[in-house]
């Protein structure tokens, strides 16, 4: 198994980009194997590592379909209905409170609620 080529932060080559540069050329890796890494030095935690692909073998990213678009809104309207009251928060529910804010507080709840 051959080891990957690492580079210094700032210092790749062109022709090489990360997952979120891709994504920003309207790219995806497209099943390729990452081609390289940088490091970036930190002094406590060991070096941090990003991993790149080759740009001339990334593939266009796939469009949404209706099928997607609509799944995709079921599970954002699941996040924000709350499991308790069944109602919808109007907000993501944060997964350390589990419930609405007013489920979870009920003494602090507003008088019409």
């Amino acid at each position: 198994m051959a080891t990957l080529p690492i580079y210094r932060w700032n210092l790749a080559p062109d022709g090489f980009a990360t997952r979120r540069q891709l994504r920003a050329l309207g790219l995806r890796p497209g099943g390729q194997d990452v081609a390289a890494q940088l490091e970036r030095p930190r002094r406590r935690r060991g070096p941090l590592v990003a991993y790149l692909y080759r740009i001339d073998r990334a593939k266009p990213v796939r469009p949404m379909t209706g099928g997607r678009w609509a799944a995709l809104d079921r599970a954002n309207t699941a996040r924000r209905t709350c499991p308790q009251c069944r109602r919808d928060a109007g907000y993501v529910i944060p997964p350390a409170l589990g419930t609405c804010v007013t489920c979870a507080f009920p003494d602090n709840a507003p008088e019409g609620a």
